[in-house]
């Protein structure tokens, strides 16, 4: 699906505040509801815009501990490895990586109780053959929307 300068400017707009009604979006990008409508529609059909979600405030970011955790896996076990890790709420990213490690993870918990608790279970699921944690300290930069 193409994606032209309206479906660019929807996008850059709900990336900012997805909670805007279709109402708002259409005044702001000065066309028809209806066009609005239709056009998230298809983005939405195609796969473009896959869900929407809540981004934490700088306030409830602060209070999780932020972790990175690296995993080797046994070859062909990553189906069921995804499946496991996505049913684990602290599991916020998951990313394939090339080079020495298989999978990149970014965890957030409340606590380092909840923390020892995840990498745990991270680390029984059958497949893992080795993980390496690394505990964010501080944010230097964060160029994230």
């Amino acid at each position: 699906m193409a994606v032209d300068d309206l479906d660019q400017s929807i996008l850059a707009q709900l990336a900012q505040d997805a909670r805007m009604s279709v109402a708002m979006l259409a005044r702001r990008l000065k066309v028809a509801r209806s066009t609005v409508q239709a056009r998230l529609e298809r983005l939405e059909s195609s796969g473009a815009i896959a869900g929407y979600t809540l981004r934490l405030g700088e306030t409830a970011r602060l209070s999780l501990i932020r972790t990175t955790v690296l995993l080797v896996i046994e070859p062909r076990s990553l189906p069921g490895i995804l499946a496991r890790l996505r049913t684990m709420p602290q599991v916020e990213r998951i990313h394939t990586t090339s080079g020495r490690v298989d999978l990149l993870l970014q965890l957030g918990t409340s606590s380092t109780a909840q923390l020892d608790d995840i990498l745990d279970r991270i680390g029984g699921i059958e497949g893992v053959r080795s993980s390496e944690s690394l505990i964010h300290l501080s944010t230097k930069l964060d160029r994230a929307v």
